[in-house]
């Protein structure tokens, strides 16, 4: 073979290559689609949020197997300039194999990572809802990763349950004070019980070793101040807790959110001064019907709204749970909804469902689309 005849075949087979990547691009959204990276795999990336950055977008999310829920990897991390198309970033926070002790050691349960940017340190700061290894969800902890690059790697700071030995604001001090001992023989999800749970009966359990952190969201808000938003008290009330100016600890300004109202899954959005958080109850991995509370202040109070979704699936919200909110840079009003749908028995195959968030009457609406394009928002320009 000459030099000619092998340099046309390199020529034909990196044409070839160009022409498979060009046809394999993606130009619209298939919510609950598989959706291929710029290496043909489906998309790893579970419970994930989104970062714009230097005009690209970053979604991290969790690594997932084939067999199992826990983080035997770690959390990985894409990018894309269109958000249609992604590339494969690599494992930005990667667990820890041959100590079995460490917080996030292999095997540990890695859930909801969500980063953001802090202008003031120039650093990148991950939370997520940690469990640690071999524990069940009996830890029910935050955790805490940072890096000076957007990709990683990310290093592990440390986990902990957030504001021990505060209280949340507004508690009355007849609450405060109540002897605890009187509830723990009442029977679980009777009207007594749900009561003393709406009155603080969780908080003051974990008062001193902190408050129970699951299901998350990180928020920042116009004035760049930070909140860590979680499922709390045995996922039967949110939280909503102020994060440090580096975002790297909790202030211990925080509030309850819809006590003993059994929510997860935060996702929080701010539109127009006011600020709407979409919800799920807890069915396990079972799908179940959205919430959505909208308040005018970060403080509250908030108030409950109608399910957003609509159609004839919203009862069990299109056989997904929400993830995260984002908003998609140059166009009006332009927020994309993401949701999970879980699949435990193959979590890697877990798919994705981005769903443009619509309003009607000034309220957000969900309505599914088995294929739609950025075009269904206005540009910013054109406005």
């Amino acid at each position: 073979m000459n030099r000619y005849t092998s340099f046309f075949i390199f020529v034909f087979f990196f044409l070839s290559i160009i022409g498979i990547q060009a046809m394999n691009r993606m130009n619209s959204f298939h919510p609950g689609a598989i959706w291929p990276d710029d290496n043909g795999v489906h998309i790893n990336a579970h419970g994930g949020g989104i970062l714009y950055y230097n005009g690209t977008y970053y979604w991290f999310g969790e690594y997932k197997s084939d067999n199992s829920n826990s983080a035997l990897v770690g959390v990985t991390c894409y990018s894309s300039s269109d958000l249609y198309n992604w590339k494969n970033e690599g494992v930005a926070l990667r667990v820890i194999e041959g100590d079995s002790l460490h917080d996030i050691a292999k095997g540990c349960v890695i859930e909801r990572p969500k980063v953001v940017f802090n202008k003031k340190t120039g650093k990148f700061v991950m939370w997520f809802h940690l469990e640690l290894r071999q524990q069940g969800y009996s830890a029910a902890r935050a955790g805490l990763a940072v890096s000076d690059k957007i990709t990683g790697p990310y290093t592990f700071v440390k986990s902990y349950r957030p504001n021990a030995g505060i209280w949340p604001l507004g508690m009355p001090d007849a609450e405060k004070n109540t002897d605890i001992s009187k509830f723990k023989n009442i029977e679980s999800w009777t009207p007594d019980w749900l009561e003393a749970i709406s009155n603080g009966f969780f908080v003051k359990r974990d008062f001193n070793g902190g408050q129970m952190s699951r299901d998350m969201t990180i928020f920042v808000d116009d004035d760049d101040k930070a909140y860590h938003i979680f499922a709390s008290e045995e996922n039967l009330t949110l939280q909503i807790a102020e994060l440090t100016d580096d975002y790297q600890s909790h202030t211990g300004k925080y509030i309850r959110v819809a006590p003993a109202g059994h929510n997860e899954a935060p996702a929080i959005f701010k539109k127009d001064k006011r600020y709407f958080m979409i919800t799920s109850g807890c069915t396990g991995w079972d799908p179940n019907a959205a919430r959505m509370l909208t308040s005018t202040n970060i403080w509250g109070p908030w108030h409950q709204l109608k399910n957003p979704w609509k159609g004839d699936k919203a009862d069990i919200s299109f056989d997904s749970q929400s993830t995260f909110i984002f908003k998609v840079q140059e166009k009006k009003d332009a927020y994309i909804f993401m949701a999970d749908r879980w699949r435990p028995l193959n979590p890697s195959d877990g798919r994705y469902i981005w769903i443009p968030i619509k309003f009607e009457k000034e309220q957000p609406v969900l309505n599914w689309v088995d294929e739609w394009t950025l075009d269904v928002f206005k540009d910013e320009k054109n406005e």
